[in-house]
């Protein structure tokens, strides 16, 4: 019996329970109750069994999981509550280098001192005097503390205590900042994760460099929102998140140059192991992979068998007991949960295929040509059985955090995992040896630019088919994902003889049938709204029959609201619109459409002919020129007339002049009796004029006009139009206050039902 594997995991359990259970109050009684009941549980049942010592081993893991989280949380997190809303003048040493924020900003990572001997970590929020600031400075200012577990607007959050980041602080008045002699060790990987990205910047072009960065080191920082969409969409993130993958490619690189089963070997990896996580960041993903690879390394030290998912359970172990609220860490689930599937069914994947192909017979070859000839088959049978082993137990949990799966992944991994191990280890050396010899560096660097070029070019082109990667939004698509675990299961406990060809045949069935129902019922009845939630802005998607017409496309929504308009096109089997409105250039209008554009084809776009030299608008035109899109500017109103009943018309801005709310387009899309109107973020005076000039009918549906803003759906347009239905794009706990009460009093005494998306989240309506 594995006796850390029982106790380890038992451990994690309570932990994750304790974590997303909040069972603060209750926890020193639950741990108490189960070290209880495990001691009366020794001392009664005396004859030791297996079953006996698999229960004392579970009950006590669970116990100390518990004890453990509300041991951890007194001691480690009530410092944080304790300052949670003060002011207070704040001393800490910086742990990291600065990254400039927003408005000319910066954060930096700081240990904090508090009145114990406990150290916070903390994001420090200054100006420009944080600019200068360098691993081991002393630092003090006047701080304003907020606790780490929710955002500035109260929601709560996780992102930040799952990293062991309790408390946030916004630096007023003077920074002052005194400089060690000499840097502390603790921060030596630091300084070494530094000279490591400015080498890579000085060896690589500009256009590789921020691949090969990620890709090394795990920092994202220099990777634009596309390529990070491009890399979820073909299930590559895990490429520039530095994991087992990379440590494993090292760690074979020092074998191959050193020699196997040398004592020196384990030696000099462990400490190349140590250096490089501290480079890496120290993520739970590399943590977990580094306590992995150094089990490894100790077993032949220590004369002992390496065991895989006791290292894994050891890892999983130390990582909890560093920061039981790591457990909210979604890199460590994945990182876990990929490991735990290869575990657990990788290898049998394996036989099982090189049995299909006979391979499993072959007699090893002498000539090194043939062995070369075999090595392809096998590489793709490995990396075909690594990405399903790790797929088994990541794709539950990528649909929970990013309702989302890439179908493409098996293939993408397959053409890319050859050349992320060469890149990993030669952008690692080029940009290594570019700090004391730059020009050199850039020679050697070629290859491995042309290498980063190729998968720049794989990685985008994979990522383009509508169906490359599934998003969850239809029913239809989350039941086919629970019908293809079952058909899994189904098949592992099948008796007798199995044919692979059956669940592979019912599960793409399934998919056909699922994509086409998404599409049916997004198709059915005249016309359809669907206000897509992209946070605090709006898209909203409109079907006029066949035809189908965007009105704007941006928000702030974790995800660029142009993916999350492409991924919900894509998912009804559409990579294109007929029209695309911009109804105004404020980038919660329209910050999405470049990477739209980028995506889908569009087949006109319709922009109101003002603010000539606004940056969105000349970024809007310029990505449509390179995609050959027409474009029409709109001076007055325009029809578009689609069938005898069916039309979309685009009202022109209501005045000459003034802000860009009143200047924007607005939206009629009408199906016979059926209309729906969407006024971009027009205001009182743009509305009166709207009522004014326009025809407008009773309309089913009413986009309500600048996310519910108080400016905004004004009586009179109310009583013209009557909506049935008002939906309303907005974010949660948004600073801006929308939508505003009297706003909603107005739609509900009008008689319109309401819906938001900050509630409700995406909005489709049938009409």
């Amino acid at each position: 019996m594995r006796i850390l594997v029982a106790f380890a995991f038992s451990f994690a359990a309570a932990v994750f329970l304790s974590v997303y259970g909040e069972l603060d109050a209750v926890l020193p009684v639950l741990g108490g109750g189960l070290a209880v009941t495990a001691l009366l549980l020794r001392l009664f049942l005396r004859k030791k069994s297996r079953v006996r010592t698999r229960a004392l081993l579970i009950l006590s893991g669970l116990a100390a999981g518990f004890l453990w989280t509300a041991l951890y949380t007194a001691v480690f997190f009530q410092p944080a509550k304790e300052l949670d809303g003060q002011t207070v003048r704040l001393t800490a040493t910086v742990a990291d280098w600065p990254q400039e924020g927003t408005y000319g900003g910066y954060t930096v990572l700081v240990r904090a001192d508090t009145d114990s001997w406990v150290k916070l970590s903390a994001i420090l929020y200054t100006d420009g005097q944080g600019a200068g600031l360098r691993p081991g400075d002393r630092i003090e200012t006047i701080a304003r503390c907020t606790l780490g577990d929710r955002t500035f607007a109260g929601e709560k959050i996780t992102y930040y205590t799952a990293k062991g980041i309790f408390l946030r602080a916004q630096a007023y008045g003077r920074l002052a900042a005194e400089r060690p002699d000499q840097v502390p060790p603790q921060y030596f990987a630091a300084w070494a994760a530094k000279a490591l990205k400015a080498g890579i910047d000085a060896a690589f072009p500009e256009e590789t460099a921020g691949f090969v960065k990620a890709l090394v080191t795990g920092n994202r920082d220099s990777l634009t929102d596309a390529f990070t969409t491009s890399l979820e969409r073909t299930g590559l993130s895990h490429t520039v998140a530095v994991s087992g993958m990379h440590l494993a490619f090292l760690a074979g690189l020092l074998t191959l140059l050193l020699g196997r089963n040398r004592r020196s070997t384990a030696v000099l990896t462990i400490l190349w192991v140590v250096l490089f996580c501290g480079i890496a960041g120290s993520t739970p993903s590399v943590l977990r992979a580094a306590v992995m690879v150094l089990m490894l390394q100790f077993a032949p030290l220590l004369d002992r068998e390496r065991d895989g998912p006791t290292s894994l359970a050891l890892a999983l172990l130390l990582l909890l007991w560093v920061n039981p609220f790591s457990a909210a860490h979604i890199g460590l689930q994945l990182s876990f949960a990929a490991v735990a599937g290869i575990l657990l069914v990788s290898d049998r994947v394996q036989d099982w295929l090189l049995r299909c192909f006979h391979m499993d017979r072959l007699s090893k070859p002498a000539n090194f040509g043939i062995k070369l000839l075999r090595m392809l088959p096998y590489f793709v049978i490995s990396t075909l059985s690594a990405t399903l082993g790790a797929s088994v137990l990541t794709i539950p949990l990528v649909a929970v955090h990013f309702n989302m799966i890439s179908l493409i992944s098996p293939l993408s991994n397959l053409l890319t995992l050859w050349a992320i191990g060469f890149l990993f280890l030669g952008g690692l050396g080029v940009g290594a040896l570019a700090i004391l010899l730059p020009e050199p560096a850039a020679v050697l660097a070629i290859p491995f630019t042309a290498l980063t070029r190729y998968l720049q070019w794989v990685i985008d082109q994979l990522s383009r088919p509508a169906l490359a990667a599934l998003p969850l939004e239809s029913v239809y698509y989350r039941a086919w994902l629970v019908l293809g675990y079952g058909l899994v299961l189904a098949f592992v406990r099948a008796k007798g003889r199995r044919p692979v060809w059956m669940p592979l045949a019912a599960g793409t069935a399934a998919l056909v049938l699922a994509v086409s129902l998404t599409r049916a019922s997004f198709r059915a009845g005249d016309m359809a709204v669907t206000v897509l939630d992209v946070g605090q802005g709006q898209s909203v998607l409109v079907r006029t029959g066949d035809f189908l017409t965007l009105v704007d496309c941006g928000g702030d929504s974790r995800d660029d609201p142009g993916d999350i308009a492409a991924d919900y096109l894509q998912a009804l089997g559409r990579s294109d619109v007929d029209l695309l409105v911009v109804s105004h250039y404020h980038a919660d209008h329209a910050n999405g459409i470049p990477q739209l554009l980028r995506r889908i084809g569009v087949g006109e776009i319709a922009l109101p002919d003002v603010e000539a030299d606004d940056p969105l608008r000349m970024e809007i035109l310029s990505a449509a020129k390179r995609q050959n899109i027409p474009v029409r500017m709109v001076r007055e109103d325009t029809c578009f007339e689609l069938a005898e009943d069916r039309t979309v018309s685009v009202f022109a801005p209501m005045a000459e002049e003034g802000t860009a709310n009143e200047l924007g387009l607005t939206v009629l899309a009408s199906a016979g009796q059926t209309d729906v109107l969407i006024t971009g973020d027009m205001e009182q005076e743009g509305e009166l004029r709207l009522v004014e000039t326009a025809a407008l009918p009773d309309i089913e549906v009413l986009v309500v006009g600048h996310h519910g803003s108080a400016t905004s759906t004004t009586p009179e347009l109310l009583e013209r139009v009557s909506p049935g239905l008002a939906l309303i794009s907005v974010g949660p706990n948004n600073k801006y206050g929308h939508p505003d009460w009297d706003t909603l009093v107005r739609l509900d005494e009008i008689g319109a039902k309401i819906y938001r998306t900050d509630l409700y989240g995406t909005i489709e309506v049938q009409l």
